[in-house]
């Protein structure tokens, strides 16, 4: 999702059990439900439970990610987190390319990576929420249960290896090709980028 978005969560907006996340009026004022993998629900469960109760004030507004003193965490709050997060880790290299969006740089490896894994790209469209990949609108209806299943054969951190994911659900009837996708992220990262600068 977007760093927008991430900061806009609520916690009723997260369905652990169901591995699901809705975001609610994302870009273009459109509400979608994208799945969140095993590793995921439990590091945002862990952060429920030991983490969040520590910051939250009454009365609780119910953001998902709280700053310091309990007000919802603002996009660039998380953009400082994550870019210290990426030094730390000697990830400056990925970084070249759009050095002032350091949230984006997870979103466009992750949709790389799943493109690399063999997702449909109409899937990571979905995922991305992207209504349009190139100059002609192209609208896809995916429902989450098969939107869910791609997102767990092919995201870079599920937590098992690909066990030969069923060729249908990696790749329906034609597609928007992948430099399309890949223009539309590094158009999201510019724009990600102006969105920092002061």
């Amino acid at each position: 999702m977007r760093r927008s978005e991430l900061v806009e969560l609520h916690t009723d907006d997260v369905d652990l059990p169901r591995g699901t996340v809705l975001i609610r009026q994302g870009k273009g004022k459109k509400d979608r439900v994208v799945p969140i993998g095993e590793r995921a629900v439990a590091w945002v469960q862990r952060y429920l439970y030991e983490v969040r109760e520590r910051y939250v004030e009454l009365p609780d507004d119910g953001h998902l990610f709280l700053a310091k003193h309990g007000e919802a965490m603002q996009g660039k709050q998380l953009s400082v987190i994550v870019k210290q997060a990426i030094e730390r880790a000697n990830l400056e290299r990925f970084q070249t390319t759009h050095p002032n969006a350091a949230c984006h740089l997870f979103r466009h490896a992750c949709a790389t990576h799943m493109l690399e894994a063999g997702a449909d790209i109409r899937y990571i469209q979905a995922l991305l929420g992207h209504a349009d990949l190139s100059t002609t609108e192209v609208y896809t209806q995916v429902s989450i249960g098969k939107l869910k299943a791609v997102h767990t054969a092919t995201h870079p951190a599920r937590l098992q290896p690909r066990q030969g994911a069923n060729a249908d659900a990696l790749h329906p009837d034609p597609q928007p090709t992948a430099e399309a996708l890949l223009q539309a992220l590094a158009a999201e990262a510019a724009a990600d980028a102006a969105s920092l600068q002061p």
